[in-house]
């Protein structure tokens, strides 16, 4: 017969600790990888995507001495390594003779150049647990006339079941919404007529100012822009 000890319980209640410090990406990197069949080209497309939005977030995160952006990068970073093993997997099953596994080294060779951009693109971020003490990045910050900002989307928001167009976000804010991420889905480049949601998680790029108001909406201190 076990008998729960006082051990056991600490332990326990070490382990649910750990859950709640650990940062959402490093819980995700854990999890058991679930295969989902899906077309290479869609794989690939998202992977460039990604890729790209990484760079993008990376530079910014070091630029504004962000770590919240940080954090995006490294999220993203796991669902890069996801997509490679999806790909890898679909050609496995896929090559059936020599001449399919030769025609399928140049999908999994452009795959390779994609993670291994994500993967610098992680690497930059590292950066920001160095104090950086240069001088040239205070007057980049100074003169750079857009900032990037990571913006939630709350309940009782009225941007939430509307669109980007209703919302006239680039017209009144001049913010442009580089990406929103929904639950552990990711949204890139979304078009003016995608509808926001609450929970949403935006990336936008735009004037200080505007990047302001548009938080205020999103947080429900203001009605409209």
């Amino acid at each position: 017969m076990y008998l729960n000890t006082n051990k056991d319980k600490k332990i326990g209640m070490k382990n649910k600790l750990i859950g709640k410090l650990m940062p959402k990406w490093k819980k995700v990197e854990f999890e058991e990888i679930e295969y989902e069949p899906r077309s290479i080209k869609d794989i690939l497309i998202e992977m460039k995507n990604i890729s790209e939005l990484m760079v993008d977030l990376a530079y910014s995160a070091l630029l504004f001495n962000n770590k919240e952006l940080a954090e995006e990068v490294k999220y993203l970073e796991v669902r890069m390594d996801t997509l490679n093993y999806d790909i890898r997997l679909i050609a496995l099953l896929a090559a059936r003779t020599k001449e399919d596994a030769e025609q399928l080294t140049g999908i999994l060779q452009v795959a390779e150049a994609a993670e291994t951009i994500s993967n610098a693109a992680a690497d930059i971020t590292k950066i920001l647990s160095v104090r950086l003490t240069h001088p040239i990045l205070p007057g980049l910050i100074k003169k750079s006339d857009e900032t990037i900002k990571k913006l939630t989307i709350k309940e009782g928001s009225q941007a939430h079941n509307k669109t980007i167009k209703d919302l006239k976000i680039g017209s009144e804010t001049g913010v442009r919404i580089l990406t929103i991420r929904r639950k552990d889905k990711w949204i890139y480049a979304p078009k003016k007529n995608e509808t926001l949601k609450a929970g949403d998680i935006v990336i936008g790029i735009g004037p200080e100012e505007g990047l302001s108001r548009l938080e205020k909406l999103f947080e429900g201190k203001i009605k409209v822009l």
